[in-house]
């Protein structure tokens, strides 16, 4: 059997449909230690940055399959954001909270370095 796409792309970009349709708030929690994050520093808080993606907020939002990518603002300076979807914790709707929180993804997860056998000789 073939690998299957990641599931994370589909339900975030629904979730995110279903939050703007709702005239709800959508935000992004962010794991800014995963590689190919591109956000400003200075709003990080503990390795994770929360993003307000909603379209009063955000120009030229695309989300496909491997990121998401938009223009925004931070204190009055425009930035371009960058997050890979394996680095997207969470989406949910500020007001309410409603939303998902997505395992990591299986190449994601932090796996101990493989161990070199130890053989013993028995005679």
């Amino acid at each position: 059997m073939e690998k299957l796409s990641s599931t994370r792309p589909y339900l975030l970009r629904a979730l995110y449909a279903w939050i703007v349709d709702n005239q709800l708030t959508p935000h992004l929690i962010v794991d800014t230690t995963r590689p190919g994050v591109v956000v400003p520093p200075q709003y990080v808080k503990n390795g994770r940055i929360i993003l307000n993606i909603s379209p009063a907020a955000v120009h030229g939002l695309k989300i496909d399959n491997t990121s998401i990518e938009f223009n925004g603002r931070f204190g009055g300076t425009a930035y371009g954001i960058l997050v890979p979807l394996t680095a997207v914790e969470a989406i949910y709707s500020k007001e309410n909270g409603k939303g998902m929180v997505f395992a990591p993804e299986p190449d994601a997860v932090n796996r101990p370095a493989p161990r070199k056998p130890v053989l013993t000789l028995i005679k």
